[in-house]
């Protein structure tokens, strides 16, 4: 079973086969870079669901510009780097960022009980005497639903390619009003601060409060706090006839409507242009900034799994460096923003297409372009030689030996699981075994690893192998629904 994943997006059909470097500041990739570069995005918009694409890179404070594909079908309308998209979830961040600059101005703190921010009385926003805190909201813990309305059956009888066409409709009149009254009947299944959960709802929530705190519309803040200084183009202005708007696609190749949402504004309603959403990238690598540095702490979880600070996932990199994330879906595009705050690098990408994958294809385009600009880490480079050279089945004493000679080598719990899935999908079985194991001898304690493990020997048509790692995983896991299904049809119960 695949780690914590939390992507959502959509897809399409044909796309223009053009390509453009526009290099505002050439150092900040090179000719062999620029190379690799483009024959990865050009081999992206190929891809028969993507239609175009627009890369942005921001690397000790020089930028780079790509941009591949048409930003419409049919059309030969090569994106720039002033093209405008949206952006999703990525707008969450940016009501983290002013929240933490609240935070560090004293006008509010993360415990805070998020009632004292409302208006009446919410006694239902607190399980069993424990409130919703701020930093609940943004670390995906709050326990509030995914979206408002919370109905998720009322368009069950809907032709589901009119779904997105339904939805936008019913926002578009969903007033600030509808949204607390909504939130009056929300009941809290669990205690905020256990289970992170998407949730539209708290980040929308946190753009309300924020109004609160300053006594300003969201609008302004957005403005006047992030855009300005940053000499961004406002997302809210007017469009003028010299703005670019790549058109959004779903999976069919339907033309999506835009989701530019009033009521959506601080969970995904923003839209930037890769050059102007890089120079965001630019001012969160900055962490000298208070509010900044804020916003990008541990607030849940552990990098092994699944970390988050403030609306931003937490990794680490093979050679110990820091990696942030976000990615971002709306019914026609998907985005990605990766912050690497150690080497100074940031990056952007946006497509004008999505669907179940297109985020994370983003995300792994993201990293190849990574490893173009920095080179494969010397520990990994090791590791690869000697897998190679001694066999998968020595990958336990060899991952050993070769923190010796490179102690920064981290292989994390979802790395090395996912590492393991992508032998299963090239039918590499035996080599996936040995990564599931190498797995489970570094995170023992994991559920996952041993739930990995378990299927892998379930394809190899290993049963009793599978019962007693299944059984493993659910004793560590009582909630692991794969466990108890299999064993519920090997005729097993839990336990050794």
């Amino acid at each position: 079973m695949h780690l914590n994943r939390i992507i959502f997006a959509i897809c399409l059909l044909t796309a223009t086969l053009q390509s453009t470097v526009d290099q505002a500041q050439p150092a900040a990739t090179d000719a062999r870079a620029d190379a690799t570069i483009q024959q990865l995005g050009t081999a992206f918009v190929k891809e028969k669901a993507h239609v175009g694409l627009s890369i942005g890179i921001v690397r000790n404070g020089k930028t780079a510009f790509y941009n591949f594909g048409t930003l419409e079908k049919g059309k030969n309308l090569l994106p720039t780097q002033n093209t405008i998209y949206e952006i999703g979830s990525i707008s969450k961040t940016f009501g983290s960022l002013l929240l933490a600059r609240a935070v560090v101005d004293k006008k509010a703190s993360l415990d805070d009980d998020i009632r004292q921010y409302l208006d009446g009385d919410y006694p239902n926003l607190a399980y069993e005497g424990k409130p919703i805190r701020l930093i609940n909201l943004t670390n995906w813990t709050s326990e509030l639903p995914d979206n408002f309305p919370d109905n998720p059956n009322r368009f069950k009888q809907a032709n589901p390619d009119s779904i997105p066409f339904l939805i936008v409709n019913e926002l578009t009149t969903y007033t600030r009003q509808d949204f607390f009254n909504d939130l009056h009947a929300v009941t809290l299944k669990a205690a905020p601060g256990q289970n992170p959960r998407h949730s539209n709802v708290a980040a929308q929530l946190v753009g309300y409060i924020l109004e609160k705190v300053y006594q300003k519309p969201y609008e302004e803040l957005i403005k006047t706090q992030i855009e300005q200084p940053l000499q961004m183009r406002t997302t809210f202005g007017s469009a003028t006839s010299l703005d670019q708007f790549a058109i959004g696609y779903d999976g069919k190749g339907i033309r999506m409507p835009a989701f530019t949402l009033k009521a959506m504004q601080a969970a995904g309603g923003l839209r930037y242009s890769a050059a102007d959403l890089l120079k965001y990238a630019a001012y969160q690598l900055d962490e000298r900034n208070k509010a900044v540095q804020l916003s990008h702490q541990l607030t849940w979880g552990n990098t092994d799994n699944l970390a988050l600070g403030m609306n931003w996932f937490l990794h680490k990199t093979i050679d110990s460096k820091r990696q942030l994330e976000h990615s971002g879906g709306t019914f026609g595009f998907a985005s990605f923003c990766d912050l690497y705050p150690d080497q100074k690098v940031g990056l952007v990408l946006l497509a004008n297409n999505s669907d179940q994958t297109t985020q994370g294809q983003l995300q792994e385009l993201s990293g190849k372009v990574m490893n173009v600009l920095n080179g494969e880490p010397a520990a990994l480079t090791a590791l690869h030689d000697e897998l190679k050279k001694q066999g998968y089945a020595q990958a336990i004493n060899i991952v050993q030996n070769i923190r010796e000679k490179y102690p920064e080598l981290y292989l994390g719990e979802g790395y090395v699981n996912g590492w393991g899935y992508t032998l299963v999908g090239q039918s590499k079985l035996n080599e996936a075994l040995e990564i599931f194991k190498l797995n489970v001898s570094l995170y023992p304690n994991a559920w996952n690893t041993y739930d990995s493990l378990a299927e892998n020997y379930e394809h190899m048509g290993n049963r009793a192998q599978a019962i007693i790692n299944y059984k493993h995983s659910l004793e560590l896991n009582p909630q692991n629904t794969t466990a108890i299904d299999f064993l519920k049809k090997a005729g097993e119960t839990a336990g050794k």
